[in-house]
């Protein structure tokens, strides 16, 4: 779940369900991962490689037209320009070389 994007509190990220999946098997080090901001399904190639690199590309999403996309339009402007990333515990932060972050919980934790 995506508990923390510049511009949006923790209360719209809740409402709108923002969540990321990385949870797909690992292919030639690569993850087919999904995403879902409130409206439209996406999808994405993750690669998290050594010394806190991350690559993601190749994003895509339907194309439904919903009231209030303000959410979805900022993260998809935002998440291929992730160049770090950090574990601690059940978070996971994705950075870029701007000091913009994403934060994540895992979904299982309460």
């Amino acid at each position: 779940m995506l508990i923390s994007l510049d511009g949006f509190s923790k209360d719209q990220l809740i409402e709108n369900k923002a969540e990321v999946n990385l949870t797909s098997k690992v292919t030639d080090g690569k993850i087919q991962g999904s995403a879902y901001m409130g409206c439209n399904q996406m999808s994405f190639t993750s690669e998290f490689r050594k010394g806190g690199k991350v690559k993601i590309s190749n994003l895509v999403s339907t194309m439904k037209a919903c009231q209030n996309m303000n959410l979805e339009t900022s993260f998809q402007k935002k998440f291929e320009t992730m160049t770090t990333y950090s574990v601690e515990g059940h978070f996971l932060t994705l950075s870029d070389n701007h000091g913009n972050t994403m934060k994540f919980v895992a979904a299982d934790w309460d």
